[in-house]
């Protein structure tokens, strides 16, 4: 069951025999085509996005994804499609997420409210369908501060769309262990969705 306020997959990329199409553009990019390597970031930008967002913030997920994509492309030489080439791209992600994550925590947070809420609010509008900002941000809120293998399948199942074979390719890991985190990355939140709005619920004295 999905919990309340979490987005759809998105179902605006190519699926089933079209993945092989995507991959096809990415083979042909590594061999120097242009528009190839084009039509490749077209069909995978979105769900890209969507799952840095998820991983690093919205307000931070433009010139990660724009980073990524610069990896992705000097990575291409080594590119022999044993798989897909979305799921290629999204474990490179979740390496770039994890570093930029490090990179984060050791040096002091500068952005005020201001600067990213903005962009957080017209972002989650979009992945709510419309959903109220506050109920979008919370959640999101919540989503990041899941422990991070559980963040990372719950991001790559739930919010990118990835089958769970797919999930355990981009984590480098079983495809029962995604089972498992995704399962208490769910518990986690629902936990943490009953508290916060019993916090809020409380009368206060």
């Amino acid at each position: 069951m999905r919990l309340p306020g979490t987005p759809r997959p998105r179902g605006g990329e190519p699926a089933g025999d079209d993945l092989d199409e995507v991959t096809g553009w990415a083979l042909a990019a590594k061999a120097g085509d242009r528009a190839a390597a084009h039509l490749f970031v077209e069909a995978t930008q979105h769900q890209l996005r969507r799952f840095v967002a998820h991983l690093v913030g919205p307000a931070e997920a433009d010139d990660l994804t724009q980073e990524i994509y610069l990896r992705a492309m000097r990575a291409l030489p080594a590119f022999d499609a044993r798989s897909t080439a979305r799921t290629w791209l999204l474990a490179i992600a979740r390496r770039a997420c994890a570093d930029h994550i490090r990179y984060v925590s050791r040096r002091p947070r500068l952005a005020a409210l201001d600067d990213w809420q903005p962009v957080a609010e017209a972002e989650l509008a979009r992945d709510h369908g419309g959903a109220g900002f506050e109920t979008g941000f919370a959640l999101t809120e919540l989503i990041r501060a899941l422990d991070p293998e559980r963040r990372e399948a719950f991001v790559a199942t739930q919010i990118a769309g990835l089958s769970y074979a797919e999930a355990a390719e981009v984590c480098g890991c079983p495809v029962g262990t995604i089972r498992s985190r995704v399962a208490r990355a769910r518990d986690d939140l629902v936990a943490a969705l009953a508290d916060r709005d019993g916090r809020r619920l409380r009368p206060t004295s």
